[in-house]
């Protein structure tokens, strides 16, 4: 009936070309809507990123907040995929946006899903708890349960003690073994870690995540320096450990500054020192000269072919570096862990 003219041929339409245009038109009427959440989701984001630089803004909360991050990324990628215009889809910029997109989705579920470090978590409990309460440092003992995938020293992990308040980063202040221990000295210098002495007991479950960082005394120098300010000596307890059970032959001295030094404290580091062949040197605030980036040249004169390694507070670290680098230390040679997660 074509043939003869009765009839037109009907025009074929492309595979799937119903299909996309009913998507493309559900697109074009949502611009209204990815309009207005895409701006509401920018200033969530705004204020989600202002308060996580709010350093008082308790870290229990921060921990809980900083997730929405994930819900307003994906807001903020409805808004994108509706408004981008769907002739770009098909170039090398709409490519890339939508492998971005997607990662980045995925990455946002996993979050919301509480899957980031699952592989990673080990079950344990409270083995032994010892109060050093002069310098408010709270000893914990964990055996794990778990598979612990081992950790080099100067390694952190989070910790949880308590569901409800989430996980914490400590530094582990025990080497390695094989054996399923571990051990975290903790300083009640915040609102949860004072509490951790009353609140915590001998066999209470903990989850461990980890190990994490790269603060771990690996440069291959014969000759290290290591700086440690008050609590910031955990991560060279556990290398010292490391040095006493496996020496490696480098020649190592470990200034401690401290302002409230615990006798039982200082005399099992000092053991520990010895046994691992470190030259330690005790500064204590208020009876000794603070260190300065002179007084270490003094004390120690072949600094300048030596790699140091810092942890401590923020201004004690950048001092040292300044001056450090100043008088001829390469910078990549000043090691200093952040101390602080945010």
């Amino acid at each position: 009936m074509v043939g003869w003219g009765w009839l037109e041929r009907p025009v074929r339409k492309a595979a799937g070309g119903e299909e996309l245009g009913a998507l493309l038109g559900f697109l074009r009427s949502q611009r209204g809507l990815a309009e207005e959440l895409g701006e509401w989701a920018f200033y969530a984001a705004v204020a989600l990123i202002l308060l996580a630089l709010f350093k008082r803004f308790p870290y229990r909360y921060f921990f809980k907040t900083h997730r929405l991050l994930a819900v307003v990324y994906l807001v903020l990628v409805f808004h994108s995929v509706v408004l981008m215009n769907s002739a770009y889809w098909a170039s090398p910029l709409g490519v890339t946006m939508a492998v971005l997109l997607l990662a980045g989705t995925l990455a946002a579920a996993i979050s919301l899903l509480r899957r980031i470090g699952g592989s990673r978590r080990a079950l344990g409990h409270i083995e032994a708890l010892e109060l050093h309460k002069d310098n408010r440092v709270l000893g914990i003992d964990i055996r794990l349960q778990d598979r612990w995938p081992g950790h080099q020293a100067g390694q952190f992990a989070f910790v949880t003690f308590d569901p409800a308040e989430g996980p914490h980063p400590f530094t582990i202040s025990s080497a390695w073994q094989g054996d399923g221990h571990l051990r975290f000295h903790i300083k009640g210098i915040g609102d949860y870690t004072e509490t951790l002495p009353q609140t915590l007991t001998v066999g209470d479950p903990v989850t461990v995540e980890g190990p994490y960082g790269r603060f771990d005394f690996a440069d291959g120098k014969p000759r290290q320096i290591w700086v440690a300010g008050g609590i910031g000596i955990t991560p060279f307890i556990a290398g010292l450990q490391a040095l006493a059970e496996q020496p490696d032959g480098r020649s190592i001295d470990l200034f401690y500054s401290t302002a409230a030094p615990d006798q039982t404290f200082i005399e099992r580091l000092q053991q520990l020192a010895g046994q691992a062949r470190v030259r330690l040197h005790l500064l204590v605030s208020g009876r000794d000269e603070r260190l300065t980036g002179e007084r270490l040249r003094e004390q120690v004169p072949d600094w300048r072919t030596a790699d140091v390694w810092f942890c401590g507070p923020a201004g004690f670290g950048r001092s040292l570096r300044e001056s450090l680098t100043a008088s001829g230390l390469p910078a990549a040679d000043f090691h200093q862990e952040l101390f602080e997660m945010r």
